[in-house]
């Protein structure tokens, strides 16, 4: 997997809640060539740019199975790469509730459940098979990017009062 260079890429505008094509499933990457790479690149510049640890492709509008991370795990370890036409194969493990926040909701953060563990399965962008296993806080980042994909938002995975208070604060901020 490529790592995430910084200065490489052009930053492109995060799509914010409300944009349709964030509640859109994504199609599979189909063409691995300089174009994908190039957008490999642009992920991570915006990502940076941003000050996040995970983006999705169609965060920048780009409606491709396709994100970016550069996060730790619970034991402190940095995971930097991607993944196209990923596949969560597993989520699993005790249940965290802890908070979480979105580029395309940005400035909220929610008390969110999410599994310790996950398993990603997909390619990179020469095609090559690749499987990432994720504990801690890279295991949320791999379940809220795979949900991104299949046209979700993290406050999807909220119920009762956690949904109806990430609502109404939604609202309030106006996204």
């Amino acid at each position: 997997m490529s790592q995430g260079n910084r200065g490489r890429g052009t930053v492109r505008p995060i799509r914010r809640l409300g944009d349709p094509v964030l509640r859109t499933a994504c199609d599979p990457v189909r063409a691995f060539d300089a174009s994908l790479e190039r957008l490999v690149d642009d992920m991570f510049a915006s990502m940076y740019e941003a000050h996040g640890a995970g983006l999705a492709a169609n965060q920048i509008g780009v409606p491709l199975r396709l994100f970016v991370y550069d996060c730790d795990d619970d034991r402190g370890r940095r995971h930097v790469g991607h993944v196209a036409n990923p596949v969560l194969v597993a989520a699993d493990g005790e249940i965290l509730d802890e908070p979480e926040g979105c580029l395309s909701v940005p400035g909220l953060n929610f008390s969110t459940p999410r599994h310790a563990h996950a398993v990603v399965e997909g390619v990179d962008v020469k095609g090559k098979p690749v499987r990432i296993e994720g504990t801690g806080y890279f295991a949320r980042c791999l379940q809220h990017e795979c949900g991104h994909l299949d046209g979700g938002v993290y406050i999807d995975v909220l119920s009762g009062d956690a949904r109806r208070d990430a609502m109404r604060a939604i609202r309030a901020a106006d996204l």
